[in-house]
């Protein structure tokens, strides 16, 4: 696992597939994390806040974009270690707790080779433990992280996706709605490809985004909102 700084707040973790962010909190507020990484990595990540200068209570939240493995495997570990609570979209609660199974992405067929190429990748990764969601989270929900951080419904990529914006200072995580591989676009791996185009260009319209963060690909840092509502402009 890679750390990687995006801001003097925000730190990128880099894992095999995907990543999660954690954020150093205004006003001695503590920390939290946008998603959590792969199964089995716990320890790197609490190694990795270590060397931030983040004791292991001074995590408050693990903000779960959605339900995907690579995004959820090593929330619950890390809320055991922490006493951190867990929040996530009401729509993919369920499946994090474990209570249902995680629903198929509908592929377009230029979607195939390359799922079956991050499927390949994952055959090793132990499956995901359920996971205590503390706190079911919607469309107009705010976080207190010593700023407000807004909960933003962008149902797509799962059915109870989320993107958290904080305006005050201009940063998004938009999960995998949105990735940057070679250039943005829309997420891939979809339960409803338009839902996810819709999303994005949920996510163009905010105001106050001059950094964002994504599930995939390198943090855009300057400039965000402009480049993402370039980019929708042509969807």
């Amino acid at each position: 696992m890679r750390t990687v700084e995006v801001t003097p707040d925000i730190w990128m973790l880099q894992f095999p597939v995907g990543q999660a962010y954690v954020l150093r909190l205004p006003g001695a507020n503590g920390w939290a994390m946008v998603d959590a990484g792969l199964p089995g990595h716990a320890e790197p990540v609490l190694d990795a806040l270590a060397g931030l200068g983040a004791r292991p209570e001074e995590l408050r939240d693990i903000v779960l974009t959605h339900s995907h493995l690579d995004h959820t495997g090593s929330a619950a570990a890390l809320a055991a270690a922490t006493g951190a609570r867990v929040l996530a979209g009401a729509a993919d609660a369920a499946v994090i707790r474990g209570e249902v199974p995680e629903p198929p992405p509908v592929l377009e067929d230029w979607e195939v080779p390359l799922w079956e190429s991050v499927q390949a990748g994952l055959v090793d990764a132990p499956p995901p433990a359920p996971c205590p969601v503390d706190r079911e989270v919607g469309e107009g929900d705010t976080l207190d992280w010593g700023e407000e951080a807004r909960v933003v419904h962008v149902p797509g990529h799962t059915a109870g996706s989320i993107a958290l914006h904080l305006p005050a200072s201009g940063v998004l995580f938009t999960g995998d709605t949105i990735a940057n591989v070679e250039q943005l676009m829309p997420g891939v791996f979809n339960v409803d490809r338009q839902g996810v185009i819709n999303a994005f260009r949920r996510q163009a319209s905010l105001s106050d985004v001059d950094t964002a963060c994504f599930g995939h690909g390198a943090p855009v840092v300057g400039g965000a909102g402009e480049a993402l509502r370039a980019v929708a402009a042509g969807l």
